[in-house]
C-alpha cells in the first residue's frame, strides 16, 4: 500500500477529523429517534447522513446507477475501506453482515451495532448455516442486507474472489442481488490506496490518511440488479456479482450453466 504523497495541511486534516467525529456522533445520538420515522423518510435521512460522513472526511462522492428502493435485496460489493460502509448506506440503507470484532472498534463499533448489523464469528464455521438463515429471513421480510463477499479488505488495486455462502441466502429467499463497484481515485484519475484499511493497519491511522489526502474521490457504480432466477446456483450468482464489481458496469444477461463454464474458464 502506497503512502500518501500529497497531503493537505495538518490544520485542514484536523478540521476534517473533528467534523467527521461530530457528524458520526450526532447521527448515533439521533438514531433512536429517526428509527421511529416512516420508512421512506428514515431512509432518505440515513442516506443524507452517510453522504455527509463521506464529505466531512474530505472525500468527493460520485455515484452512478441506483438500487431498488424497496423489497428484499442483497447488496454485495468489493471491500477496501471503512468508508465502504457509509458509501453503501448512501445507496440504500441496510443491515450489514459484519465480523464480530467490529463491536469492539471505537465509534465504528457503536455505529455498526446501532444499525442492526448481523454479526458473524468467522472462526466458527459451524454457525455459518445459521447466519445464512438469518440473512434469508431478513430478505424475505423485505429488508436489505449488505455483504462484502471477499471476507476481507483489499488495497483497491487488486480484488479477492467472492465467497458463495451469502448468495445462498438470496436464493433461499428468492431475493435480488445488487452488485456495487467501489473505487477510490485521485481527482486526476489515478487509483488511490490511501483509504485502504488492510492487515494490521490501525483504524485511526487509516482515518488520518483519508482526512489528510487531497483530491480524493469515491466512485460508487451501482451495477444492474441480478433478479431472482437469473442464476442456477450460488456459484453462478457469486461469479456474476464478482464480474459486475470487477469490470465496468454493463447490462446483465441471464447466467446459464454453459455461460458459467465459459466465463469461469476466461476468468481463470
Amino acid at each position: 500500500m502506497e503512502s500518501v504523497r500529497t497531503v493537505a495541511a495538518v490544520p485542514r486534516a484536523v478540521l476534517r477529523l473533528v467534523a467527521l467525529l461530530v457528524v458520526v456522533a450526532t447521527g448515533i445520538v439521533l438514531i433512536p429517534a429517526v428509527a421511529r420515522f416512516p420508512a421512506g423518510l428514515r431512509d432518505r435521512l440515513i442516506r443524507r447522513w452517510c453522504r455527509t460522513i463521506v464529505r466531512a472526511a474530505g472525500v468527493q462522492l460520485r455515484t452512478t446507477g441506483a438500487a431498488p428502493p424497496t423489497g428484499g435485496l442483497l447488496l454485495v460489493a468489493n471491500h477496501i475501506s471503512w468508508l465502504d460502509i457509509p458509501l453503501l448506506a448512501a445507496v440504500r440503507p441496510a443491515r450489514m453482515l459484519a465480523k464480530a470484532e467490529i463491536r469492539q472498534w471505537p465509534v465504528a463499533g457503536a455505529l455498526t451495532a446501532s444499525s442492526g448489523a448481523l454479526f458473524i464469528e468467522r472462526d466458527r464455521l459451524r454457525v455459518l448455516p445459521e447466519t445464512v438463515g438469518r440473512i434469508a429471513r431478513s430478505l424475505r421480510d423485505g429488508g436489505a442486507v449488505v455483504v462484502f463477499p471477499e471476507g476481507s479488505t483489499w488495497c483497491g488495486r487488486a480484488q479477492g474472489r467472492f465467497h458463495r455462502a451469502a448468495f445462498q441466502a438470496a436464493l433461499d429467499a428468492d431475493a435480488a442481488v445488487q452488485p456495487v463497484r467501489l473505487r477510490y481515485r485521485h481527482d486526476g484519475g489515478a487509483v488511490s490506496t490511501a483509504p485502504a484499511f488492510v492487515g494490521s493497519d490501525p483504524l485511526l491511522t487509516s482515518v488520518w490518511r483519508v482526512v489528510s489526502a487531497r483530491d480524493l474521490v469515491a466512485e460508487v457504480q451501482v451495477a444492474p440488479v441480478l433478479p431472482p432466477g437469473s442464476a442456477p446456483d450460488r456459484r453462478a450468482l457469486a461469479l456474476a456479482a464478482e464480474t459486475a464489481t470487477t469490470h465496468p458496469v454493463r447490462a446483465v444477461r441471464p447466467i446459464t450453466r454453459a455461460r458459467l463454464h465459459t466465463e469461469a474458464h476466461a476468468h481463470l
